[in-house]
């Protein structure tokens, strides 16, 4: 199985996924520059220093609201739709998984009780954030990757 997948539907990025498993020593950026949720891994032995910084105050446009959420307990199962609301596709996050949801439309199944950490961008535009459609029916539904 591989510990990094980007979620692609019709050559548009979806989502990328982290899961549990990834290892790599260093730095690793999981997302393009250009996404406006940036998402990476570090790994550092006991002692590194990493330089006092300060982040500077960069006017910045963002046009869709792009979710990170860490599965911290349980199982969840994230369904993938295109922006008219047609089903593509699902995946199992399971517990220390990682996924960065960058376009596109999303449902969720909780598999097994759950606890999730959302982060996203500010500031909340309430109702105007998002738009909510029917579920694609369970018969539908595809699984794609690990289940357990």
């Amino acid at each position: 199985m591989d510990s990094v997948e980007h979620c692609r539907f019709n050559d548009q990025l979806y989502a990328i996924i982290v899961r549990a498993s990834f290892r790599e020593p260093g730095i690793t950026f999981f997302s393009t520059p250009e996404l406006s949720q940036q998402l990476a891994y570090m790994s550092h032995p006991k002692g590194k220093s990493i330089a006092p910084h300060r982040h500077n105050k960069v006017t910045r446009e963002v046009h869709y609201t792009q979710e990170v959420l860490v599965i911290q307990k349980g199982k969840l199962q994230v369904d993938f739709y295109t922006e008219s609301e047609e089903y593509l596709e699902s995946r199992v996050l399971s517990a220390g998984d990682i996924i960065l949801l960058c376009s596109g439309a999303h449902g969720f199944e909780v598999l097994e009780p759950l606890e999730m950490i959302e982060i996203k961008q500010g500031p909340y535009a309430g109702e105007g954030d998002k738009t909510r459609f029917p579920e694609a029916p369970a018969v539908v539904k595809r699984i794609k990757g690990p289940i357990a």
